[in-house]
């Protein structure tokens, strides 16, 4: 059986222009498994990739927003954040919970000069490899 490693690599040769793949538990913030073509990428940077992820997903200002809609609506809104697309000047960041796996988030980065739909074909064609491989 594949690790996720495995899965991250080969979302990497399958996608042009990426640059590092990862899976991110978001009840720790730890990596489950992550492949990157990148030197610079050293752990310091990843773990902070990481932790700025489940800050997106998980953060004090959604789950804010959660709590309110759940007071709002009479019924518990949580872990509403399912894909988040994100930008910076040199690179696509694609980030998607796994289904069935609410704590496990798939994440993507890649740099410009891959087509957005790409991007995410490339990430969404791996979860079913990693759903069974995430706690």
């Amino acid at each position: 059986m594949a690790s996720i490693n495995d899965v991250c690599k080969t979302i990497i040769n399958n996608v042009d222009d990426a640059m590092a793949a990862g899976v991110v538990d978001l009840s720790t913030g730890l990596l489950l498994g992550v492949h990157h073509n990148v030197p610079y990428f050293t752990q310091s940077y990843l773990d902070a990739v990481a932790a700025a992820a489940v800050e997106m997903f998980r953060g004090r200002g959604v789950t804010g927003v959660e709590k309110r809609l759940s007071e709002s609506r009479g019924e518990e809104v949580k872990n509403t954040m399912q894909e988040i697309q994100m930008t910076t000047p040199k690179t696509f960041h694609f980030m998607q919970v796994i289904p069935g796996k609410p704590n496990a988030l798939a994440v993507l980065i890649t740099g410009k000069a891959v087509n957005l739909g790409m991007g995410w074909a490339g990430l969404r064609a791996a979860i079913n490899d990693l759903a069974p491989l995430c706690p």
